[in-house]
């Protein structure tokens, strides 16, 4: 018999297997059903996917372990292949903790009952408008006419916001809807097209390569950010040990370093009543796209 394969990151079976291994465990996080099955304390943990799913893996998946170290309770990350099938796993409530944005708080608060408990610190929520450096777009006007690609429909600040200006501004443009705020940043850095919505965060957690070859042409008005939100279901007691764990992490060097690649300065604590500058706007886009 052969000498046994080394268990070294050089071999090439080794990487092969483990390339394979992770794919597969990848696959599971998006189609298996949303439940921490087998596991004692444990808490499903939905992120919303502004980026792709393996990107949202390795930023969140760290995070999620230390949570999970610090509190004591079992944190599961879980996503969803795109935007609009996120919104249906939270319609239904599938997720026992979820990272959402303000405008899905809002409608997924309503029903099945999501509470937020939680948000980024210091920061409010801007939709943002990209266009590549070389091109001579100086104000949003210029964009008449113009294809502008957003995330989703119901994608608040990078979608919604950015609309609602032009609309103001009555600039007409063809919007077109891509997977995610990558897919957006993708679009426009290779030129495919003219500009692009977003948000601030995700612009300055998107890859250098990508990121240096595009400007903020301009932002909208600010708003509460993004909630941490769980299902009525999840136990107070677990609830306050993950969130005193979230606001922990912005005090210490290991905490910092796994903030660092969300673009997160930290985590507080949140109240419902945050998101009612949100609830002002009045929108019922979420509504009118799934019921014409």
């Amino acid at each position: 018999m052969g000498d046994p394969v080394k268990h070294t990151p050089s071999n090439p079976r080794r990487r092969t297997l483990w390339h394979t291994l992770a794919g597969l465990l990848l696959g599971s996080l998006l189609v298996l059903p949303v439940q921490a099955q087998g596991v004692a304390n444990a808490l499903t943990f939905g992120i919303v996917p502004q980026q792709s799913a393996s990107r949202l893996a390795e930023e969140w998946g760290p995070v999620l372990t230390e949570l999970s170290r610090r509190s004591g309770v079992t944190l599961v990350f879980r996503t969803a292949p795109d935007i609009p099938m996120f919104e249906e796993r939270l319609s239904k409530g599938d997720y026992d903790l979820a990272y959402m944005n303000p405008y899905h708080y809002v409608v997924f608060h309503k029903a099945p009952g999501y509470l937020a408990f939680a948000k980024e610190k210091d920061r409010r929520l801007k939709g943002i408008l990209v266009v590549r450096k070389d091109r001579p777009y100086r104000k949003v006007a210029d964009l008449t006419g113009k294809t502008v690609v957003f995330p989703a429909p119901a994608a608040f600040a990078a979608s919604i916001l950015p609309q609602a200006e032009f609309a103001r501004l009555k600039i007409a443009i063809d919007a077109k809807f891509v997977a995610s705020h990558d897919s957006v940043y993708r679009a426009v850095a290779s030129g495919l097209q003219e500009a692009g919505g977003g948000i601030q965060r995700t612009f300055e957690a998107s890859p250098p390569e990508i990121r240096d070859t595009l400007r903020v042409l301009t932002e909208t008005p600010a708003y509460t950010p993004h909630a941490f939100a769980a299902h009525p279901r999840v136990p107070a007691a677990s609830l306050a040990k993950v969130l005193a764990a979230m606001e922990s992490l912005a005090n210490d060097e290991v905490g910092q370093k796994l903030l660092l690649p969300l673009a997160f300065k930290g985590l507080s604590g949140a109240k419902d009543p945050d998101w009612n500058d949100i609830r002002a706007l009045d929108i019922e886009l979420l509504e009118r796209h799934r019921h014409p």
